[in-house]
């Protein structure tokens, strides 16, 4: 899908939210918002993967999360296009009180009563930051990323839950959601199609989905091209 206007088209921007690659992180924690948690070497694969994929693509703005996993995703993309790599805090992952922690049933955090009063309210959710101020901060930096590549193709690396969020609330689904059943694999591309201001579809690919291990993948499908169209 290229940014320039033919067919009728009128002021079509292409807004790709990807999901960083593989991170480090030997002990299994919940790292969220920490600094210090850099791609592994099979995530710097992924972001070659992807900047490889994306290399004919008429992108003009590349833009990433501080946090170090999202940059460095970026990078690669940014050199292929000859761009600077900006950076948008409105971008990053979600808040999370167990962060720094293992967290799962029977085990890590889940363990201790004291944490159990962050569980009550999984609509909201109660253990970290709402889901509204998600989609509010998301549609923020998706719409700086269309006015700063307007009329071409831009990509803001960011994190799984935010771009889940963003993604649920633009197709109109319930935010609350059973956290197995995101369709946002390492390294993916969830692409938001502007005509002039308004979204008129979303896509899904994985250009680095034979990269990302195999539990990570159980019970998934492949997906190629999937998009998704909204009236006029």
């Amino acid at each position: 899908m290229s940014g320039t206007n033919g067919g009728g088209a009128k002021d079509i921007t292409v807004v790709h939210l990807m999901r960083h690659g593989e991170v480090h992180n030997p002990d299994g924690v919940l790292y969220g918002r920490r600094s210090g948690y850099s791609l592994s070497e099979l995530g710097r694969r992924m972001a070659d993967r992807v900047s490889e994929h994306l290399e004919k693509r008429d992108i003009t703005y590349v833009v990433a999360s501080p946090l170090e996993r999202a940059q460095e995703t970026a990078v690669p993309i940014a050199t292929s296009h000859g761009l600077e790599l900006a950076t948008d805090a409105r971008l990053i992952e979600a808040a999370n009180v167990f962060e720094g922690k293992t967290f799962g049933v029977g085990d890590g955090a889940l363990r201790r009563p004291e944490n159990w009063k962050h569980l009550t309210n999984p609509f909201k959710p109660s253990w970290g930051e709402p889901y509204i101020e998600q989609v509010v901060r998301m549609m923020s930096a998706l719409d700086a990323a269309r006015d700063a590549a307007r009329g071409h193709e831009a990509v803001c690396v960011s994190h799984q839950l935010p771009i889940w969020i963003v993604r649920s609330f633009v197709e109109r689904r319930r935010l609350w959601h059973d956290p197995r059943k995101r369709q946002c694999t390492l390294a993916s591309l969830t692409s938001f199609t502007y005509q002039g201001d308004k979204i008129v579809s979303v896509g899904y690919s994985e250009p680095a989905r034979d990269l990302v291990p195999a539990h990570l993948l159980a019970g998934a499908k492949p997906v190629k091209g999937q998009s998704k169209a909204f009236g006029a």
